[in-house]
């Protein structure tokens, strides 16, 4: 512990961003506490100065308690939430505008002496992610950047007090490391603080949590298990490990005789069961409610408790059947902190994206009881790997695309009938005005009349030949710290990719019940779309999955794009375009660095044209009833990675 005049307090408002606050700080050098937001006073008059989060919540209608730091005298930066908390708190007002912001997007600053904004442009790009804006400013404070007619940034240089509207903790704001730098130039802060070692106090804290008991690790393959039970066996040794992998039925094809030799070639053993068969019929138990057996469940939260669930009644029974003393035994994950964050277990204040398979109820009965290991529970997947270099492990794990716990269970869209609701007809009228803007101009201005100008009207009138239309299914998504699930909607027609991915940022802008765009290839579609397959977890629709994932994880190898590709989550969602029985199948391609923000690779950009046209052909041509592949145009917020 450094000197606590040299520590800054993060005040988690319940973002989904927190640790990344905490993690940029730390590489800035400084050292920082992640405190809720409302804790008393006395506990926060001891820091330096303090860094206010966003939120899944509002200062309209739901308030967050906070502890009030504005009166301290001390430097104080808000982001999202905390810009309109420091806005309110001054006397200023924030509005439930017409338009929300939930992408990248160039602000304008506008007073170039701000301390906060040294060195930077007069245009940068940054992630806005909010439904909420600010109104009237605060007296004593300035607007010092505007994202279109929206207030970006504010401040009080007598106060030291700043906001942003944007987050500059994330990768998708290229310049925010400069802005969080000027901030700590502002509080006076040394830069004292060198990082811990991550590899030594992953192996204390092992030490630590496994005593003297026998340790289960639980390893899938990918990088994030497999460096946890590396740790494991180096901070306890051999004979007090013993390493499990379960093949539960959604795994890739081929999977698990891949991950066992790459595991064996990491140094472990890993005991391989097939619990196929357990799987397939699971139930749990969420809150007293008895769920469906898996292969008949349509929720995708569902999927994840039981598979997480029976992850725990496998590993146990494999402990009786190796004579282990239950009493004196451990079980050691590969949580990582974005895993933490979405399932709301790293704030009390955050709200659940989705629920992590490592926090299913049965695992959270582990944890409470001391029986769960997590050494890599705060770190991100760039420090994860990080540690894998350290301990040398063979790049093609290092390396190795994420591929989430359940496997493919979570990469079918399961449904019993079409989501269509009173927004349905509205939204894709909504939708016909953005393709069809000269038809009716002063009609689509009035969804957009708060934020319209004179940039937005010049490149709609450049459409052409692009169509867009709402689908009946629902999908994951992450808007302003809050999960949304929401409706998915198409473009298809014309390939300019610079149009699609201009559309696909604007439409949840306009509509707030839409969280994710694809690109349908093939012909235009002109919609409505209303009808679906019926879609459960059977064998022969995963099979279905399996064999795309297959094709384009060949193409992925062919082209040399693993290392290039941050992931590519291979979906089936339940719409058959007019093909009675068929479904489709969507390329979800990410680039990132920490898994809580990203975006999608550009066609002819980041990935040739000719890899993923040969994808889209090679799937409609090899894997049986598809009617449609499509690309996900869509970034990491509004839409989640993976779509459940």
């Amino acid at each position: 512990m450094g000197d606590i005049a040299e520590k800054l307090a993060i005040l988690d408002a319940g973002a989904q961003y927190s640790k990344l606050i905490d993690r940029q700080v730390r590489l800035l050098g400084v050292e920082s506490d992640i405190v809720p937001l409302d804790a008393p006073i006395e506990q926060l008059r001891p820091y330096r100065a303090y860094i206010i989060s966003g939120s899944g919540g509002s200062v309209i209608d739901d308030p967050v308690p906070y502890t009030d730091i504005f009166g301290e005298g001390k430097p104080v930066l808000g982001i999202c939430y905390g810009i309109q908390l420091m806005n309110q708190k001054h006397g200023g007002t924030v509005e439930r505008k017409e338009i929300r912001e939930d992408d990248d997007a160039p602000i304008k600053i506008v007073y170039h002496d701000s301390h906060l904004f040294r060195g930077l442009h007069e245009q940068e790009p940054v992630l806005l992610t909010h439904g909420d804006s600010i109104g009237l400013i605060a007296p004593g404070f300035r607007v010092t950047a505007y994202s279109g007619t929206l207030v970006a940034a504010i401040e009080n240089e007598a106060l030291a007090q700043y906001g942003v509207q944007f987050h500059p903790e994330t990768e998708r704001t290229p310049k925010g490391p400069i802005i969080i730098s000027n901030f700590l130039d502002i509080a006076g802060f040394r830069r004292l603080y060198t990082p811990w070692n991550k590899l030594e106090r992953s192996l204390d804290y092992i030490r630590k949590a496994a005593g003297d008991d026998h340790v289960l690790v639980q390893v899938s393959g990918g990088v994030d298990s497999t460096v946890a039970a590396v740790l494991v066996k180096q901070a306890l040794g051999e004979k007090r490990v013993t390493a499990l992998h379960f093949n539960h039925g959604y795994m890739r094809k081929g999977e698990s005789i891949h991950v066992e030799a790459a595991l064996r070639n990491a140094g472990i053993d890993a005991i391989v069961i097939d619990a196929t068969d357990r799987f397939y019929g699971a139930t749990t138990s969420i809150n007293g409610r008895i769920t469906l057996p898996l292969n008949q469940v349509i929720d995708p939260e569902d999927k994840r408790n039981i598979i997480g669930d029976m992850l725990v009644v496998v590993t146990d029974e494999v402990a009786r059947e190796k004579g282990l003393d239950l009493k004196s035994l451990k079980v050691a994950l590969g949580t990582t902190r974005p895993d933490d964050i979405e399932s709301a277990s790293a704030s009390k204040k955050a709200k659940k994206i989705k629920t992590h398979h490592n926090r299913s109820g049965l695992v959270q009965d582990l944890i409470e009881k001391g029986k769960v290991i997590e050494p890599l529970k705060e770190l991100h997947k760039d420090e994860v790997r990080e540690l894998g270099e350290m301990l040398y492990l063979p790049p093609e794990i290092i390396w190795r695309h994420p591929f989430p716990g359940p496997g493919l269970a979570i990469r079918v869209l399961c449904t019993e009938e079409s989501f269509i609701d009173e927004s349905f007809n509205p939204t894709n009228q909504r939708l016909w005005y953005l393709t069809n803007y000269e038809k009716s101009p002063e009609t689509f201005k009035d969804f957009v009349r708060t934020s319209f100008d004179s940039e937005l009207e010049a490149r709609l009138k450049t459409v052409e030949g692009i169509f867009a239309t709402l689908l009946p299914i629902k999908t994951v998504g992450v808007q302003g710290d809050d999960r949304s699930y929401s409706y998915l909607a198409t473009l298809s027609g014309k390939q300019d990719w610079d149009t699609l991915f201009f559309l696909a940022s604007l439409i949840p802008k306009i509509n707030r019940n839409v969280n994710r765009i694809v690109y349908a290839f093939g012909e235009p579609i002109h919609g409505p779309v209303t009808e679906i397959t019926r879609t459960r977890l059977t064998r022969d629709v995963i099979t279905q999955v399996r064999d795309a994932d297959d094709i384009v994880t060949q193409i992925l190898l062919k082209y040399d794009l693993m290392r290039k590709l941050d992931q590519v989550p291979v979906v089936s969602f339940p719409v058959p375009f007019g093909i009675i029985g068929n479904r489709s199948i969507a390329i979800r391609t990410i680039l990132t660095k920490n898994y809580m923000t990203g975006i999608p690779a550009y066609p002819g950009k980041n990935i040739p044209m000719e890899a993923l046209e040969e994808m889209v052909s090679r799937i409609l041509r090899e894997v049986p009833h598809i009617s449609r592949v499509v690309y996900d145009l869509t970034g990491k917020p509004p839409a989640t990675i993976e779509w459940e």
